[in-house]
């Protein structure tokens, strides 16, 4: 493959990721999915409808990951998520510090993505803080500040950090153990899921697989599709498009800080749209263009000072609890869940137990007001 296919390779993992995260953006905008409603549903009314959309959505895209990796189409020791090293304490504190957030901004990532999509300009303010924040704990004073401490607390598994690769290191064929893995625990999961009479009602299960397939379907985009088993200026194996350089699905923290940074620096060259900055731009387009259709579009704003300040203190946890975490609710959520990954599940477990303290601190709020 010469560097003119590469090329045009790179373009076409571009423009099927956006398609899909607009497509993502389109059926969040539907059905309400959001994971931060999920837990505040849960939490203050008992209602576990928005977390089984979650739940079978992580299902499906744990199926996709398996079949995947059943067929030999990807490598799963290639994913971002695939490190012998547990940062468990990143993963707990990041994802604590997430979930306590997305509260305070009324929404995860993909969820401000999503509401900005629909006119809300909070999510406007909400991305930026988030986004520069992110960024600072890639790049600057926060990310000393993370490397320095909990990134430093680590558990070497020698493996790749899965319960699918501590099978395979048992001994067990891995196309057998990633989709027979994968489909035990989805049909568990589902049983769950349709359980609920309110769940099975279409939009909420539709919601649910559709989301699922579209973290399963990039996956296959950047794995496959974006495979190059030798660059023709390196000589080595590459996956095109992806920030990190392995494998990767949808995520929603990193990427709106490098959409940021590639909007702040469009003339430099050195500057690319990578398949996370074709995520965000794709799930705007898709909420966008499905609140102006069903007539839901609607601008709004700050209340006050005070929901003012909640959302950038909300954004700014965000922001460094995602990339400490190595992930949002999706990120994290599903796509590194979709993998097994110990630290993914490490992360989701933070992501609630925040979400939850959240939820407490908001009606604690509530209640000092009245």
């Amino acid at each position: 493959m010469n560097e003119l296919e590469v090329a045009s390779r790179a373009v076409q993992v571009l423009w099927i990721a956006f398609a899909a995260s607009a497509v993502f953006g389109a059926v969040a905008q539907k059905s309400n999915f959001c994971t931060m409603g999920a837990i505040s549903d849960a939490v203050l009314m008992g209602d576990y409808t928005r977390a089984r959309q979650w739940a079978c959505a992580a299902a499906v895209a744990c199926i996709g990951f398996g079949a995947l990796v059943g067929v030999g189409w990807i490598d799963p020791s290639k994913t971002l998520y695939a490190s012998p090293r547990l940062l468990w304490l990143s993963a707990a504190l990041g994802g604590i510090a997430f979930g306590f957030g997305m509260v305070l901004a009324s929404g995860c990532g993909s969820k401000t993505l999503v509401r900005l999509g629909a006119g809300n300009l909070k999510s406007l303010v909400v991305l930026l803080v988030m986004g520069v924040s992110a960024f600072a704990t890639l790049k600057g004073v926060s990310a000393v500040i993370r490397v320095g401490s909990v990134d430093k607390v680590a558990i070497d598994l020698g493996t790749s950090s899965s319960a699918f690769s501590g099978m395979v290191a048992a001994g067990l064929s891995s196309g057998v153990v990633y989709p027979g893995l994968s489909l035990v625990l989805a049909v568990a999961v589902w049983v769950w899921c349709f359980s609920s009479r309110e769940f099975r009602k279409p939009l909420n299960w539709l919601a649910g697989f559709a989301i699922g397939a579209l973290v399963a379907l990039m996956w296959w985009v950047s794995g496959r599709v974006g495979f190059v088993s030798e660059h023709p200026v390196t000589l080595e194996a590459a996956y095109l498009t992806t920030a990190s350089g392995r494998m990767e699905a949808m995520s929603f923290v990193a990427p709106v800080s490098a959409s940021l940074d590639w909007l702040m620096f469009f003339s430099d060259k050195s500057k690319v749209i990578t398949l996370g900055v074709a995520s965000v731009f794709g799930v705007l387009l898709g909420s966008f263009v499905t609140a102006v259709a069903s007539k839901s579009f609607r601008w709004e704003g700050f209340r006050g000072a005070q929901d003012t300040a909640l959302h950038i203190v909300g954004a700014t946890l965000m922001g460094v609890g995602g990339v400490t975490a190595m992930g949002c609710t999706v990120g994290q959520g599903l796509s590194g869940i979709s993998t097994l990954s110990w630290m993914s599940m490490v992360a989701v477990l933070g992501i609630v137990a925040g979400g939850v303290l959240g939820v407490k601190f908001q009606a604690w709020l509530l209640e000092r007001s009245i």
